[in-house]
């Protein structure tokens, strides 16, 4: 079987990609000419040149296709204007589910997120796929994008095509080269750049899981149905600890109320992102995500899937001795 598989340049489609590979399949990807992670693909993958945001070269891609994984996806917290991320997340979207359509896919497994979950009403109550999100909780490009993105999946499944929705958390682990908003905290605490914390609320998963469940989701997910792909909740500073134990590294001690962090976040963001066009430190939709504080649990994906994750720690150290071994602190 030949599986499309967008976003392979990435850290989940890299090792959605290996996972098909190794399951037997032979892996397509299309990828941008001017990729910097080009070097990082395998060589017996077949590379098509394209951009999701061009429907053609979607369209070739996904020709001579039985399945698609469509993965790539604009996930940072910066820039904050919409438009990148939803020429991306949404309009490539709909490109690659199109292209599905017309060329007769057997299934597309297109990769959401658990920020379109919403939070459950009442205290302490943990949320699942069934918990919708309200406006209020999709602030920013990054989370209101990939939402409609899932929507325009959700959409094409109710026109015919057979489309799964699969919802990973916060997957950790090897090869987060770029690195994402969570691979930068890891990469960060290696070289001392975290002075407090704030009391977020993560559920980590690793990122070997999360690709198996990818595939599982392509075998056994219902049409139409999403899936949440996580591992254990954990707080922000639950995690540093971890890294601290894993490493030797003390963990920052302070803890930094919300409002500081915003206040801090929204003077980063004016003078690093607007006044100097540089990335901010702390980015302004990372301080309001981590504000939100859900507990998610995967037992749908575990109990019509077979989602089995493994230990959060073993992929932390993964991720540690990888960011190590590419000159990301001692």
């Amino acid at each position: 079987m030949k599986a499309l598989v967008t976003g392979a340049t990435g850290f989940v489609g890299g090792h959605v990609a290996r996972a098909l590979t190794a399951h037997g399949m032979t892996v397509r990807v299309l990828a941008r000419r001017d990729s910097s992670y080009l070097n990082t693909l395998d060589k017996r993958w077949e590379v098509v040149e394209g951009d999701i945001r061009d429907a053609a070269s979607v369209r070739r891609a996904v020709e001579g296709c039985e399945a698609v994984f469509h993965v790539a996806a604009l996930y940072a917290f910066w820039p904050t204007d919409v438009r990148p991320y939803y020429e991306t997340n949404v309009v490539g979207t709909r490109n690659v589910l199109q292209a599905a359509l017309d060329e007769g896919v057997q299934r597309v497994v297109h990769t959401s997120s658990w920020v379109t979950v919403g939070r459950p009403q009442g205290s302490g109550v943990v949320a699942t796929e069934a918990d919708l999100p309200r406006r209020g909780e999709l602030s920013g490009a990054y989370r209101w994008t990939k939402y409609l993105a899932e929507q325009e999946a959700l959409s094409f499944a109710a026109r015919g095509l057979d489309v799964v929705v699969v919802n990973p958390t916060v997957p950790v682990g090897s090869g987060d080269a770029r690195p994402t908003p969570t691979g930068r905290i890891i990469a960060d605490f290696l070289r001392r750049r975290i002075p407090a914390y704030m009391e977020a609320q993560l559920n980590l998963a690793p990122v070997e899981d999360v690709a198996q469940g990818h595939l599982l989701a392509f075998q056994k997910g219902r049409k139409g149905e999403r899936y949440l792909l996580g591992g254990r909740n954990m707080t922000l500073r639950e995690m540093l600890s971890t890294l601290a134990a894993l490493t030797g590294l003390p963990a920052p001690r302070l803890r930094a109320p919300q409002a500081v962090a915003l206040a801090a976040a929204y003077v980063d963001d004016l003078l690093e992102g607007r006044l100097l066009r540089r990335e901010p430190r702390i980015p302004l939709e990372g301080v309001f995500h981590a504000g939100r504080r859900v507990k998610v649990e995967h037992a749908k994906a575990s109990r019509e899937l077979g989602y089995d994750p493994g230990p959060v720690e073993a992929a932390l150290a993964r991720a540690v001795t990888w960011y190590r071994e590419h000159g990301y602190g001692p």
